[in-house]
Order: C-alpha cells, then structure tokens, then sequence
C-alpha cells in the first residue's frame, strides 16, 4: 500500500532534490541509461567484454542509451583517440589579447605574484589563465574559467596574482570573442563568457568588501584587490544596459559590489535605481541578495524585497508539500509548477556571501585516544607467492596532493593528452562513442606502470584520479600514508581528525572526506583489503552517481 507514496517521492526528488555538496557543480540529473550485458563472453585477446546490445536497468554506469560503447585492451596507443578527439591547446601569445589586456598582461612582475597552487601539480601560472580566457578552442576557455575560481579566488580568498589578474580580466570584457556561449562549470546553465567573467568579478568584488579577520587573504592582498576596484568598475559599468539579460544582470551585481569602494560612493544614486530593476526580479538567488544587501546598505528601504523573497520561498514550499503528498488533489499540478519554475543559477557558494559565523563548526573528534597515523601494509616474500599472496614491499613513488586541484604532477581539469604527457606513458581507455555528435567520452583510461586510474567528466576533462593500492603511488596526508593501508585504521584516523567537513560513507561503504576531496575505497590485493585513494572533484564525492561502473567492478 505504501509503493504508490515511495514512487512519487522519489519521482518529487529528482525534480527537486537539492545538490549536497558545497561546490557550484550541479548535480547530474538521474536518467535511464543504457548498460552493457555481463554476460557477453571475454574477448581473449584484450580480457575486456566484447561489444554487446545495450540493455536498460542498471543504476550505474555512464553510457548513453544509443552511444555504442568501445572497449580497448592492453598496449593500445592512447595517441589514437587523442589526435581523434583533442586537439593540442598550445599557449597562446600575449598578442590574442586586446591592448588594453595585453598592456596589462605584460606590465606586471607575475613570478613575484603567486596564485593558490603555483608550481604543483603542473598547475598553468596566472599568464597562461588568462591567455585561455580567449583561446580558439572552447575547452581551453572552459578551464581558463574554472581555473579563475580554483586558483584565484580558491576557498573565498584572495592571492597576490588574485588583483593584477582581475584587472587584465575587466580589460577583456569588450572584446568580441568574449560573446561566445558555453556552459561553465561554477553556474548552471548557457550563458556568454562576458556575462561569466563579469560573474567572477562580482565574486571579487564580494571578497574585497570583506575584512582580513574574515579569513580573506593577507592585508597586502586585500589591499590591492580593494585598490583596484575604481578601474574595475570604470570598464564593468559600461555593460549595464548590455542587451542581453545575462550580461546585463552580471554587470550590475558586479557593479553594486565594486560600490562599497568609498572612493566610489558618488556613484551610488546613479545606479542603484538599476540594482532594484535588474537584479530584485532575477531568477539567481545570489543576484537577489545582493539587490538587498546593497539597497539597504544604501539606505532604501527593502521590506517590499523581503517580502517578496520570503512569499517566494512560501509558495515553493506548499508546492513541494503538496507533490510530495499522494493523496493531494493538486500533486500533479505542483510537480509541473516546480518543473516549470526558471532554473537558479546561482553558484551554491558565492564567495563572500556567507559570514564566517554562519559556517558549519569544526567536526568535534571522536571520543577516546587518538588512534596512531595508518602505516603501509607489507607483503610476502616474493619468493613464495602464492595466487593469494602480494608483493608490495617496493618503495611507491611519493606524491603529494591538494584538496579539489590535484595529486602529484596531474591537476583536476586535464586532457588525456596532458596526461599522457605528463606520465610519460601509453595507457589504456575506455570510452563512449556518440553517433550523433560523432564524439568520442572518455570514460576512464589506465595507467598501469604509473599505477593509476584517470576518471573523465564534462569536456573529457580529469574528474578524479584513482590510486591502485598495490602498484599506485603513496599519497601522504599531513605524513600518513593513504596507499595500500587497512582501511579500518584510515577510517579511524580521519575521523579523529579535526577538520572541516563530514565524513560521509557511499552505499557501498566507502570512506567519503568532503573536507580533503576524499574517497577511500578497497581493493583486494592478494588475500587482503587496502586503501585506494580517489581524488576527486566536488561532484564526484556522489560516488554512487558518478563513478563509472568499471571502477565499482575494481576490487
């Protein structure tokens, strides 16, 4: 009797679920997907499954319903998807820019200006981001974006690169190539890349309204970020009566903020006209506060805003009342209405939107002594293995990482090609192909002698990195090894750690720490379980969503 309720639950849930994870990636939608028939026959020569019919019923596995799934063995040339599907994104010259960013570009001392990640992870250095804010291919200019937030505005904090950087940023806002149309990975949704620029702009502008003992930067840092909002807001006011909406309401949410300049205070009556008009009725919740905030900070009154906002928030609550209720008359009329309702852009985060108080506390550590850092589990003799006996007594390779950037010398965000070069290695991929758009998906490609597992996302770009726990490098957190140890006693030193975020467990039981881009995962080696670390992107930490379905096999 209770089926009929569960169902449309769960139905409600995949209108309305709210995505749990503190980044601005937006959670993938749950969809029928086409999986591969476990019982096709091995294929001797490359020990993978031979193509079969794609059949439906699998919660798991990444591959679209007619994309036909491609399966390459052992020793093949990575070279071949590569020249296939991702061109060579050589750097770009100071030259592509216009000259107002280009005298900006190469007026500044940049070694003396480091970002959040300089030198790790063969991270690109702050010239090279923004030479790919204009680069001819669309994933170059994708990364260059995320890259702004990653690196320059990492964790709401401002870096000595972060301000200088801003500047050549504003100076590109008017060149043309700056309207062509992407989806970027901070905001849902199509927008142009001027309109994401200006979005990043706004979130320093934020930042910089902010005070050192908010955690923002070092005072030189601020100081500069804050210096610089005079010439800022001279080139982002120009595009507030841009034609197009998105441009437009960008624009006046980064024009607002750069307002709280008091050298800029003239500026206010002038434009706060167009901040109740634009940004009051926008479907961005972030571009909403700012119209409060701003407006009563300016002395207007607001109570029509507040008003409003909390009716908003009322109405959506009945409507989700009442989907969720099987009994109620007008559930099918509410789940419409909400699926109907215009989709809020808003970053989940927006840097400097929520005031240190009102952050989640410090996760307390458990009672009882703090147990001793895990240690590396020994082999056996090689000389008397046995099918269930391991060798794991020579020295792994030490890498290092830094939570949602990178892992050794791989950064979150490469290509294969990158990758490959980067390792100095030929792997082996597993892709998806596309008949429609006559693309190529990555899905995961291995890396055996380096002993790890890339996982591809949204643009082939690395989602994640897994490390084998017999082959794969040692990972070190803080000194403790995180590669080829019982999992046990890495459970319980983490969750003995006080550190921000939770730990959280996978429908399998695997170790989620949201506070390190974490997953600890087991995998058999001989006759025992060991750790294999993932690092992953914020979306990722879903493990059950987002994990292709060869890495659940892996044990």
């Amino acid at each position: 009797m209770f089926t009929p309720f569960f169902d449309a639950l769960n139905r409600l849930k995949e209108v309305t679920r709210p995505n749990p994870f503190p980044s601005g990636y937006k959670r993938r939608q749950t969809m029928p997907w086409a999986v591969l028939d476990r019982r096709a026959d091995l294929d001797p020569r490359t020990g993978h499954h031979r193509i079969p019919t794609p059949v439906l019923g699998c919660r798991q596995a990444r591959i679209p319903r007619r994309a036909e799934y491609t399966s390459v063995g052992v020793g093949w040339n990575t070279a071949a998807v590569i020249n296939e599907t991702a061109a060579s994104h050589p750097k770009a010259p100071a030259d592509s820019l216009p000259p107002a960013a280009r005298a900006e570009l190469t007026g500044i001392a940049w070694s003396e200006l480091p970002h959040f990640c300089t030198g790790l992870h063969n991270l690109p250095d702050t010239p090279d981001i923004l030479l790919g804010l204009l680069a001819a291919a669309r994933t170059r200019r994708v990364r260059a974006v995320g890259d702004l937030y990653r690196l320059l505005l990492n964790q709401e904090r401002v870096f000595p690169a972060t301000a200088p950087a801003a500047l050549v940023v504003a100076a590109v806002l008017g060149d043309p190539r700056t309207l062509a149309e992407d989806q970027w990975e901070r905001r849902a949704g199509r927008r142009p890349l001027r309109a994401e620029l200006l979005n990043w702009l706004a979130s320093f502008a934020d930042l910089a309204r902010l005070d050192v003992q908010d955690g923002v930067g070092a005072p030189q840092d601020l100081a500069a970020a804050r210096a610089a909002r005079p010439a800022l807001h001279a080139r982002v006011a120009v595009f507030c009566e841009d034609e197009d909406p998105r441009v437009r309401e960008a624009a006046v949410a980064a024009t607002a903020l750069l307002l709280a300049d008091p050298a800029l205070a003239a500026s206010i009556p002038h434009r706060a006209p167009a901040v109740r008009r634009v940004l009051a009725p926008s479907a961005d919740s972030y571009y909403r506060w700012i119209a409060r905030e701003r407006l009563e900070a300016w002395g207007e009154d607001t109570t029509d805003l507040l008003a409003a906002e909390q009716e908003r928030h009322a109405t959506a609550g009945r409507a989700r009342l009442s989907a969720e209720d099987p009994f109620d008359e007008g559930q099918g009329q509410a789940v419409r209405w909400l699926a109907e309702q215009p989709e809020d852009t808003a970053a989940l985060e927006p840097p400097g939107r929520w005031h240190a108080a009102w952050t989640a506390p410090e996760r307390a550590a458990p009672p009882g002594p703090v147990p001793e850092p895990p240690t590396v589990v020994r082999g056996n003799r090689a000389d008397r293995r046995s099918p269930w006996q391991t060798d794991t007594t020579e020295a792994h390779e030490e890498w290092t990482f830094t939570p949602y950037i990178g892992v050794g010398p791989l950064h979150l965000g490469m290509t294969l090609e990158e990758i490959a070069g980067t390792l100095r290695e030929t792997g082996t991929v597993l892709s998806t192909y596309d008949p429609e758009s006559g693309e190529h998906r990555f899905n995961l490609a291995e890396f055996p002698t380096t002993g790890i597992r890339a996982l591809f996302g949204r643009n082939n770009a690395l989602a994640g990195v897994a490390v084998d726990a017999q082959f794969g490098p040692q990972v070190r957190l803080d000194g403790a090894p995180l590669t080829g140890c019982l999992p046990s006693e890495v459970e319980d030193w983490l969750g003995h750690r006080p550190a921000r975020g939770d730990l959280m467990y996978s429908p399998a039981r695997d170790l989620v720490a949201s506070g390190y881009g974490l997953a600890i995962r087991s995998q058999r080696v001989g006759d025992i379980n060991l750790t294999r670390p993932l690092f992953l992107l914020h979306e990722w930490l879903d493990l059950w969503h987002y994990l292709p379905r060869e890495e659940w096999d892996h044990r």
